[in-house]
């Protein structure tokens, strides 16, 4: 499993299609059980990242939509809350 960035280096993209090789893996069974838990921290450590910026993006949206003088005016808002019960 290439691990060259740090999470925070990575783009959505880039941590989206990381973290669905890495399901893939854990899926087929084939991994050693080091190389199991290694994909396993590394796509939680994804999957908090990807929700954090998940619920950014739909708070920003969220905000502009409720704009209704037109302006588009993007102002600082609260956080999403991005509790689902998902575990990983």
């Amino acid at each position: 499993m290439a691990q060259n960035k740090s999470v925070e280096e990575l783009s959505y993209k880039e941590a989206s299609i990381e973290l669905e090789g890495i399901i893939r893996n854990l899926e087929s069974g084939d991994l050693e059980l080091e190389e199991s838990l290694e994909g396993y921290t590394r796509g939680a450590e994804l999957l908090k990242s990807l929700r954090a910026r998940l619920a950014a993006a739909e708070q920003k949206v969220s905000v502009l939509m409720k704009d209704i003088d037109g302006g588009d005016t993007l102002v600082a808002g609260e956080s999403a809350d991005t509790t689902d019960g998902l575990s990983f």
